[in-house]
């Protein structure tokens, strides 16, 4: 008995001492590859990572940007090759950020202490993938794109805005900002930002559509928050100010109350996705003004596809 109890115990410290193989995660070179119209091209990559010469391709450009953290270096590359997505950085400047002030921005890649805001982006994109996946699984596709995308990590110096910003097909990235303190606020305001992007690429649709009635609710109610609740898509304000909606100074306000709405769209379809009710009014069941936007953001952008049920029929 005793000499088997041995045999079994150093066949168990043999088999603990064993090397164990490396686990490799095999994952696919992205398929935007073979689509020029929706990639980042090797051009486009280079200006995020100025100071890195001598790479022929784009997960060159990646893994010698990231070289001294391989956690970030893991995230960055499955990044690209999940959604076609490039994280490099953005420019120093000096931001006109309207009722912000001046803002003084430096590149700042997401490594170390700001790794977290690399690990809320592919959390995030992975979350808006797997939305439009299910939402239009056998349906006419959307009018949108939310892959291929250039992000432009910066840091601001003594100010927390802007969270972020869209250009482009390109979303500057502040990881200084305050709405990017949890994975839900990044998803937010990346989806918020997403349709700053596609609304140019149709042409400024908010403003050529969307205008009047907005014009004539800011004519209405001016920035009093009680006249603009009715209105507003959803319940960010600007601190000291109004529903961002509707903080002037920004812009054409529009942009930003488009920009609402389609964040208001992923919440009301993810709902209904879950569990096939919302927690509160819908939004297009308010008033006019916000029946109208709904109806025709929906039709542009999205192909008419509205999981929430019809309004009930007021008598």
């Amino acid at each position: 008995m005793r000499t088997s109890a041995a045999v079994v115990l150093f066949a168990m410290i043999t088999a603990c001492a064993a090397p164990r193989a490396a686990r490799v995660i095999e994952i696919a070179p992205p398929r935007f590859e073979t689509d020029p119209g929706v990639q980042v091209t090797l051009a486009e990559a280079q200006l995020l990572f100025p100071g890195i010469a001598r790479c022929t391709d784009i997960e060159c450009l990646i893994t010698s940007a990231y070289v001294d953290d391989a956690r970030a270096r893991a995230l960055a590359i499955a990044l690209y090759r999940e959604a076609g997505d490039v994280a490099g950085v953005g420019p120093e400047e000096i931001m006109d950020g309207g009722y912000r002030g001046k803002i003084r921005l430096v590149p700042q890649l997401p490594l170390g202490r700001y790794r977290q805001h690399l690990q809320w982006v592919v959390s995030a994109k992975r979350s808006i993938d797997d939305f439009f996946t299910q939402l239009f699984a056998k349906q006419p596709a959307p009018s949108y794109r939310w892959r291929a995308l250039q992000f432009r990590f910066v840091r601001s110096i003594k100010k927390r805005t802007p969270s972020a910003y869209a250009m482009g097909w390109m979303i500057e990235y502040n990881v200084e900002g305050s709405l990017m303190t949890s994975a839900a606020g990044v998803e937010d305001t990346l989806f918020h930002e997403l349709f700053h992007n596609n609304d140019f690429a149709h042409g400024d649709w908010s403003a050529k559509t969307l205008q009047t009635d907005y014009d004539a609710i800011v004519k209405r109610c001016g920035t009093k928050i009680a006249c603009l609740a009715p209105y507003a898509p959803n319940t960010t304000k600007v601190r000291g100010g109004t529903f961002y909606a509707f903080q002037q100074n920004n812009g054409n306000g529009v942009h930003e109350y488009a920009a609402e709405l389609a964040v208001r769209y992923w919440k009301e379809q993810s709902a209904m996705l879950r569990g096939g009710k919302l927690a509160r009014p819908a939004f297009k069941c308010g008033p006019a003004e916000n029946t109208r936007a709904w109806t025709a953001f929906v039709d542009e952008f999205f192909a008419g596809r509205d999981l929430v049920p019809a309004c009930p029929v007021v008598r």
